[in-house]
């Protein structure tokens, strides 16, 4: 029996990255590796070192995540951010933006969403992974992505190292997500880039250097580092190598699971709705962790936690 490799999905004719397009052609840009939800420890640990990432379909129930999209998209309807007269299940994008990480009002407690990303299968999973018992940051990343520009192309790590390094992102898609919707995107190999990337990765966004004429300015927060790596994917990628990667269509029930140093953004939305997701962070419980992101209402990244240091 010959086997026959099905057709690659169609791409759009431009997809972009901040603003930037990308090379569609096959040497600079694919698709994720998958990986099987019930894959065994010992494939998943070969999959992390290889990749630095674990795609996996169907972790989730698809109507789970439907559960807490329908609460979101009620909360965002409720909060005036839906275009007015559309059904709230549309998420119509009405150019108003919700707001990032810190700045974002929807409700971090909302019981179905940490029934998701706290609750047993997404720990289980990792008690699996890490060897041990295990905990997870407090605060969770809600991505209400409208039309227009994507995330800038980064690392985690410069956000939340201050504890651990063998910590782990998970990112869900709260619906189906195009091509066109604008989902993950990642930079193949990177995560082996560490010499390549030290000054970057040897950075956090509170720290700042004592020693440069401007440390007064960064100490009072007039000046603040957003821990960009780059705005320009398509230079990025010529300096460092690999292809940019994500999925034809990320669906509801997927998970994302990487590293602290891969570099990843997100492609552009080039739709009328919002793209919904979340990113959370996972370790083991015996290992330092950092401050800002735990506790019942995390600091995160206040002038509190600035950090002078001879650079």
């Amino acid at each position: 029996m010959i086997f026959t490799a099905p057709p690659a999905p169609a791409l759009p004719a431009r997809l972009c990255a901040h603003g930037i397009p990308l090379d569609l052609g096959s040497e600079k840009f694919g698709f994720l590796h998958e990986t099987p939800a019930g894959a065994d420890v010992a494939l998943l640990h070969r999959r992390m070192e290889d990749d630095g990432y674990l795609y996996l379909r169907e972790f989730w129930p698809r109507e789970k995540i439907q559960a807490v999209r329908d609460s979101i998209t009620g909360q965002l309807a409720r909060l005036g951010f839906l275009k007015p007269g559309t059904p709230p299940e549309e998420v119509r994008f009405d150019g108003r933006e919700v707001g990032r990480a810190m700045g974002n009002p929807l409700n971090q407690h909302d019981p179905l969403l940490r029934d998701l990303v706290f609750g047993p299968r997404i720990l289980d999973f990792f008690q699996a992974f890490l060897g041990g018992p295990v905990r997870h940051f407090d605060f969770i990343w809600f991505r209400t992505k409208g039309s227009g520009l994507g995330s800038p192309i980064h690392c985690d790590l410069v956000y939340m190292g201050r504890g651990t390094n063998d910590l782990y992102t998970t990112w869900v898609p709260l619906g189906d997500v195009s091509l066109e919707l604008g989902g993950l995107l990642v930079l193949e190999g990177s995560h082996k880039k560490g010499e390549q990337l030290k000054p970057y990765l040897s950075r956090d966004v509170d720290d700042y250097c004592t020693n440069r004429e401007d440390a007064a300015d960064y100490a009072s927060g007039k000046k603040w580092w957003d821990g960009t790596l780059s705005k320009n994917a398509a230079a990025l990628q010529d300096s460092l190598g690999g292809r940019w990667l994500t999925s034809p269509e990320f669906r509801m029930g997927d998970a994302m699971i990487f590293n602290m140093t891969l570099v990843h953004g997100s492609l552009d939305n080039q739709t009328d709705r919002f793209r919904l997701s979340t990113d959370t962070r996972y370790q083991l419980a015996t290992e330092p962790v950092d401050e800002r992101w735990v506790g019942e209402k995390p600091p995160g990244h206040i002038l509190a936690q600035r950090r002078g240091r001879v650079c």
